[in-house]
């Protein structure tokens, strides 16, 4: 299975990618699989010093992240802006820091969202349950931290005698599994999340991953220009939209 990202937008500052479902965006200290940030480093060997690489907390195992300024889950696929030098990167990070870039996400989640569109605005902290997740929910552990996400939802469909909605989300913070724990928190979790949907199946024709898609991102570059980038959805979203449309 290939699991190289598709270049979308280059220039001499920055580069930006599809990122494939499957495909890590640095390693963990632990699993030996080939990353987008090992591709990069192929790929552009000059950037082996950009960025900001990160220590593991238990092993002290130091892991390159060269150019990456924000990342993905491993099986959310999508758009994403990597820096080619060190005065981008630093440029992007506090873009990031001061909540200017904006994200824009598509995802089918389960049930029928009842509002047309809204914002979740709940704070949140670490699972009691599973150190893996996050929540929005009481009695979660640890500092609570602003998480503000928008949605809009774009259809809602039935298959299988399942009831779904394909929305768009716009997360306004950056917290870990921000959309995933917010749309839990609205009882419409992302499908196939076996995160935070474990015992829910994964029953959309096309989908084994997480149906969760990063499709949009604006920046602005050093010269003040605003750059706008979209990344086409995955054939796993197109088979099942196509699917409905047949409805």
């Amino acid at each position: 299975m290939n699991l190289d990202p598709k270049i979308l937008y280059e220039e001499e500052s920055v580069l930006v990618i599809n990122k494939p479902a499957g495909l890590m965006v640095h390693g963990d200290g632990r699993s030996k699989e080939k990353t987008l940030a090992d591709w990069l480093l192929e790929k552009y060997p000059e950037m082996k010093d950009t960025g900001e690489p990160w220590e593991h907390p238990e092993t002290g195992v130091v892991i390159p992240r060269p150019g990456i300024v924000h990342r993905l889950d491993k099986e959310t696929s999508g758009v994403m802006v990597v820096a080619k030098n060190q005065e981008t990167f630093l440029y992007l990070k506090k873009q990031f820091q001061e909540r200017k870039i904006k994200k824009g996400y598509k995802a089918i989640v389960w049930g029928w969202v009842k509002e047309d569109e809204g914002i979740i605005d709940k704070p949140i902290g670490r699972s009691k349950k599973d150190f893996r997740m996050w929540s929005a929910q009481r009695g979660a552990r640890g500092i609570m931290r602003e998480a503000v996400t928008q949605f809009k939802v774009l259809n809602r469909f039935e298959q299988k005698e399942e009831k779904f909605s394909y929305i768009e989300v716009y997360p306004k913070t950056g917290r870990t599994h921000q959309i995933r724990v917010h749309l839990k928190y609205l009882n419409h979790p992302v499908v196939c999340d076996t995160l935070y949907a474990a015992k829910r199946a994964c029953p959309l024709l096309g989908f084994s991953r997480l149906a969760l898609h990063a499709f949009s991102i604006e920046f602005s570059l050093s010269d003040g220009s605003i750059k706008k980038i979209e990344a086409p959805l995955s054939d796993d979203f197109e088979q099942t939209l196509a699917e409905v449309s047949e409805l």
